[in-house]
């Protein structure tokens, strides 16, 4: 829990290393992955930009929810014509199709970011004379264990989000005090994953149904994050860059769609629609505070690791750590790689209770607890202390 003291420490030791906004020849303190993205991506990737950066300088993550919610919220009111970048079709070409300037509207990366920045820099000066309560409110203090490995595979392609600030990144001021934690398992590359770690929370967000149905609401941000990445493949013609490359994937050591996915829905894939669907399972389950943890992770753990041995195994680990959870993750993944896991393996362990209690209590089986694991690519979990909601184990 960040104190004013430490927002006040940081507020001026960023001011102090970046005392004036931008110039025109300043060099980016942090980059967008792309070139440029749609009107649409703009408050998804304007936050993985901005909680990225303010994270990298230590900010204190309510602090850097808080600033970056504001400074996005002052861009979005912003003019953004200036940062227009034709697409590449219509730039070479020099087309005048008011129907494909309606629907594709393209920013340049680096102007946006530039612009952003120096939104960043006036919401700090302001904060540093003056920071509103609501950057200052007592947020849950989260026990939570992440560990993530390549292990033998070419690239990682796994992605995860751990983001207890919610409602102070989104501006939600409701009752609920919510969480987001995810995993997403990428398959042949990773950019569906990292879109949907970027995306996935943001339209979660603006679903109308968040307040009173999270469930539907997670499921229906999977829907619109899956039309956004397919409308993202197909004006970066993504076929023909990866038919240049002589990309062919298949690997049948079981049943998969179209000799390619083991996996029935996803996000992105568009070349295995409709046979692989965008459309999400989704759950939502009442807390009654006595459950211990939740746990996400990708295939490349759940394929070597049994569900019945998970309670057992952070068991052994809290006794041998004398309560202390924050490596428990990072034993979890090794217990699958030592069973042969050669897979990207993430697994994430979120404590719902103080897990010095669990080790006190003697909690060591499942309990009343209930399971729900899938064999699908994509994980993600909206929680408050009444409602969890796994998304895609």
């Amino acid at each position: 829990m960040a104190c004013d003291a430490e927002i006040s420490d940081f507020l001026n030791t960023f001011l102090q290393d970046f005392p004036a906004p931008l110039n025109p020849e300043s060099p980016l303190p942090w980059r967008f992955s792309g070139a440029t993205l749609s009107r649409e991506e703009l408050e998804g990737e304007l936050a993985e930009l901005a909680m990225g950066f303010l994270s990298s300088r230590n900010a204190p993550l309510p602090l850097a929810a808080a600033l970056t919610h504001e400074a996005i919220s002052q861009m979005l009111q912003a003019d953004l014509s200036e940062f227009r970048k034709l697409p590449k079709q219509e730039e070479e070409e020099g087309k005048d199709n008011e129907e494909m300037k309606a629907t594709v509207t393209l920013l340049d990366t680096t102007e946006v970011a530039r612009s952003f920045f120096n939104q960043l820099w006036k919401v700090s000066s302001q904060w540093q004379k003056q920071v509103p309560v609501t950057a200052r409110t007592p947020q849950k203090e989260w026990v939570v264990s992440i560990h993530a490995i390549r292990n033998a595979r070419r690239r990682m392609e796994d992605r995860h989000v751990f983001l207890p600030a919610f409602n102070l990144l989104f501006g939600l001021s409701d009752s609920v005090d919510r969480a987001y934690f995810a995993v997403f398992d990428g398959h042949g590359g990773v950019d569906a994953a990292r879109y949907a770690a970027v995306h996935v929370h943001v339209n979660a967000a603006r679903q109308p149904k968040l307040l009173t149905d999270p469930a539907e609401a997670l499921k229906e941000a999977f829907q619109h994050t899956d039309e956004m990445f397919l409308w993202k493949a197909k004006r970066e013609e993504e076929w023909e860059r990866i038919q240049r490359l002589g990309g062919f994937v298949t690997f049948l050591d079981c049943w998969r769609v179209n000799a390619a996915l083991a996996v029935s829905r996803a996000i992105g894939d568009i070349f295995q629609k409709p046979y692989v669907s965008g459309d999400a399972d989704s759950t939502s389950r009442e807390l009654t505070g006595s459950e211990d943890y939740l746990l996400l992770a990708c295939d490349g753990f759940f394929d070597f690791v049994h569900l019945d041995e998970i309670a057992s195994l952070v068991h052994s680990h809290l006794v041998k750590q004398e309560g202390d959870g924050a490596h428990v993750a990072e034993e979890l993944v090794a217990v699958a790689r030592d069973r042969g896991s050669s897979d990207n393996i993430t697994v994430m362990v979120v404590f719902l209770r103080d897990p010095r209690e669990l080790l006190e209590s003697g909690v060591q089986g499942p309990g009343n607890s209930q399971a729900d694991v899938r064999s699908q690519d994509l994980s993600a979990g909206l929680s408050n202390p009444q409602t969890d909601t796994p998304q895609r184990n």
